[in-house]
């Protein structure tokens, strides 16, 4: 298994650039990005912009560990707005072409949302109708993710949907393509359930893998702490991971409010991440 880091654990002020840097000195073998609507990686950037980060890139001899995007928090597939759930899937269309150019197999996407209890005023959707709609979303989607050669990776977050390993195995099953799979999140499941049973469920339908911890007695959003801080029995992972004979990138993400910590987060979690996946690797200078 590579070890990469995702750019959200770098703060809101962080670089592509600086957070390529820090990820390289820090000892990490990849760095996931974000697609975000404005900025270096953009709904808007062209093919020069994406040559000069893959370029980057290869210069740090850093791979792209995957390519994430949190636009689907505001563009859901399955919001009662009809523009909403279309821009979602053009949002889909340019995550897939922008992997496809930047050379990562696979992207992080949530399909839609019953509820989300941390963000304010969100949207609530009833469950069959937003299993629908993220049905007929994720199935128009899959012509494109095959011409991209670039699997979609469904992500299990605090969405109210897709709420146990059976119901989003069956879900990705529905779709009977090699391009729908899941982005296993570590940390998300600890709440309500076990990841490495969620994992053993799911087994190659596993295209990438985030790793966070969470502690249950916290509760809420407080409750996502440091790797190995947390409930998340790290050696069953792994040993679950193995099991089904998984050697893609395992991400660290680290969400607020450790991002305050600065650049140290980052050597924390590489460190921790060694720990977990028995590897002594050294930083660089």
């Amino acid at each position: 298994m590579k070890k990469g880091i995702n750019i959200w654990s770098f703060g809101d002020g962080a670089t592509i650039e600086s957070a390529i840097a820090t990820a390289k000195k820090a000892g990490f073998d990849g760095i996931e990005l974000s697609l975000n609507e404005t900025g270096e990686l953009s709904l808007q950037s062209t093919d020069k912009e994406l040559a000069e980060i893959k370029a980057r890139l290869e210069d740090a001899e850093l791979e792209l560990a995957g390519l994430a995007t949190g636009l689907y928090w505001e563009y859901a597939m399955t919001s009662e707005d009809a523009a909403k759930r279309s821009k979602a899937v053009d949002v889909c269309k340019k995550q897939l072409e922008t992997a496809a150019a930047l050379g990562v197999d696979a992207i992080l996407v949530i399909p839609g949302a019953v509820g989300v209890d941390f963000i304010p005023d969100s949207e609530v959707v009833s469950y069959d109708v937003a299993y629908d709609r993220a049905l007929e979303a994720i199935g128009s989607l899959v012509p494109y993710a095959a011409q991209a050669g670039v699997a979609i990776a469904i992500e299990n977050v605090w969405n109210k949907f897709l709420l146990s390993p059976l119901e989003l195995r069956g879900f990705i099953d529905s779709h009977d393509s090699a391009y729908v799979g899941s982005y296993f999140d570590v940390g998300n499941t600890v709440h309500n359930g076990y990841p490495e049973q969620w994992i053993r469920i799911l087994g190659n339908r596993i295209k990438k893998v985030h790793f966070k911890d969470y502690r249950r007695q916290a509760g809420g959003l407080h409750g996502f702490v440091d790797l190995l801080a947390g409930d998340v029995d790290y050696p069953a992972v792994m040993d679950a991971l193995q099991s089904i004979g998984y050697d893609n990138y395992v991400t660290a993400e680290m969400i607020p409010p450790y991002t305050h910590h600065g650049e140290q987060i980052i050597y924390n979690t590489s460190a921790a991440m060694d720990a977990i996946l028995g590897k002594g690797r050294k930083t660089h200078a």
